[in-house]
């Protein structure tokens, strides 16, 4: 139910007469097909703003039309639309194709968050994106308005693996990281998520293990397993992916590659240390075990850089190397690249250029501009320290108010706290009871569905108004549910 629509309470047309149009009108232009379960009678009350009797009323006239039906235990479903009252064929039940789909829907609760993302009202606690404010807007715009290397800028298709300039200037970008890769094994992608479903479609084989950090990113979001793949964990520290464990592991299961986010990872924000760096790079060398880097945060770094990427430390081609600009200079960019061997890129472009013929020229000549003229490290110097400051801010408000209730690592760079209650509560309850007072929470389970007892906290996007206001309402929450 769109949260733009409002009755108009002015207007001469009954109330429940207006719920009746707005509703049969959906119905009838095919926005809710034949299947089409509708809220609840008290939450409808609720978003209309009426009282239920207003909409049960409108609701009978809706089922006497033969548009809806209500079962006991099923609720209220659309049975008709615009065709079939037309026609004596049976109606369209598109419900089925959607059930039918290859790609797995998302989980519930990140469907919610990312509805609730959507409203300007929310508290986003536990949002993986920069501020608005600390994106540089105004800056990108008046670069593209006086930009020197304008000539070299198209609006037609790219090559298959991306802008030949820009991936010059990121193989150039990549050496200061300790990782020496050519042009021609550089592929541009719209993001980093797109890279991940390329090497699925393009690399892996349905029913094939990846192993991955636990909790990890990846159980967020349904890649992998749409492809028909599963996802194995690996135990993590503070100091990162357990490195004895992989050995073990790929001795009980057959796995196809590791996934790792070693640097600032996402949802720990935990930093993989440099020794089990090079360990990690050893036994999957030894287990013949490819490698997915995932270094979308190696970049926010806060005191120290972090240590070299496993891509540094590859001397086999093991390691298929992922960076995005999402993270630092914006996400509406969708730019990021893949970095391996040749002929594994060559495969990849190949698939990339079947599913959407190239990431947008506009956004690869803004990324190029900003990497070649310095404008990028010049960004990063004051993202970095934004960031820290935030940390800190987060960092003192849960001394203040978490200190009975909760434990936390200190991170050293990225965007996230991931906080471990010392009781269990039960979370969903938590996060339902707190989005219902606007505050958005990431739970734990996202990540690990086992896990009962942590949240990611990121101090990238919120205000820091709303980020003490929501922190101390979560706190009230948190005690409210511990004495009950």
């Amino acid at each position: 139910m769109p949260e733009q629509w409002k009755l108009d309470k002015s207007s001469s047309v009954p109330l429940h007469r207006q719920i009746y149009d707005y509703i049969k009108g959906r119905i009838m232009n095919g926005e809710w097909s034949v299947g089409t379960k509708l809220l609840p009678q008290r939450e409808l009350a609720s978003r209309f703003g009426v009282n239920r009797s207003t909409v049960i009323y409108a609701l009978d006239e809706l089922a006497a039309d033969g548009l809806i039906e209500s079962r006991v235990g099923q609720g209220t479903a659309v049975i008709n639309n615009t065709w079939s009252l037309l026609a004596a064929a049976p109606p369209q039940d598109w419900n089925s194709y959607v059930q039918s789909g290859a790609h797995q829907p998302n989980i519930q609760m990140i469907q919610l968050i990312n509805k609730a993302e959507a409203e300007s009202t929310t508290i986003r606690l536990g949002t993986g994106e920069l501020s608005p404010d600390l994106l540089p807007v105004d800056l990108m715009r008046e670069q593209f308005s006086s930009s020197p290397i304008a000539g070299r800028f198209s609006l037609g298709y790219s090559e298959p693996k991306g802008s030949p300039y820009l991936r010059e200037i990121i193989s150039n970008y990549l050496l200061a990281k300790g990782i020496s890769a050519s042009p021609a094994s550089i592929m541009i992608v719209s993001g980093g998520l797109q890279g991940l479903q390329l090497i699925s479609l393009g690399l892996l084989h349905s029913g094939s293990a990846i192993f991955v950090e636990s909790p990890t990113y990846l159980n967020s979001i349904q890649v992998f397993q749409s492809a028909g793949m599963q996802l194995l964990g690996i135990p993590m520290d503070p100091s990162g992916l357990q490195t004895g464990a992989i050995g073990r592991m790929k001795r009980q299961h057959d796995a196809a590659l590791l996934y790792t986010i070693p640097t600032f990872h996402n949802p720990t924000g935990y930093l993989l240390s440099a020794e089990r760096r090079t360990e990690l790079i050893r036994i999957c060398n030894q287990e013949r075990l490819p490698v997915i880097e995932d270094d979308v945060y190696g970049d926010l770094w806060f005191d120290s850089p972090p240590p070299r990427p496993l891509k540094a430390l590859d001397q086999q081609g093991l390691v298929l190397y992922m960076g995005s600009m999402s993270k630092t200079l914006g996400p509406g960019l969708r730019i990021g690249w893949i970095v391996g061997p040749q002929p594994v890129i060559d495969r990849l472009a190949d698939i990339k250029m079947q599913t959407d013929y190239g990431s947008s020229s506009l956004s690869q000549y803004a990324v190029a501009h900003w990497l070649s003229s310095g404008l990028y490290e010049q960004h990063l110097v004051r993202i970095r320290t934004e960031l820290k400051a935030r940390r800190d801010c987060m960092l003192g408000i849960l001394e203040h108010y978490f200190g009975e209730l909760a434990s936390w690592h200190i991170p050293q760079g990225g965007f996230y706290i991931w906080l471990r209650l010392r009781e269990p509560v039960p979370m969903r309850q938590l996060f339902d009871q707190a989005l219902k007072e606007g505050i958005l929470l990431n739970p734990g389970a996202i990540y690990d569905r086992n896990d009962q007892q942590h949240l990611r906290l990121s101090y990238a996007y919120a205000p820091l108004v709303q980020l003490e206001q929501g922190l101390v309402r979560l706190a009230g929450l948190i005690r409210q549910h511990l004495s009950a």
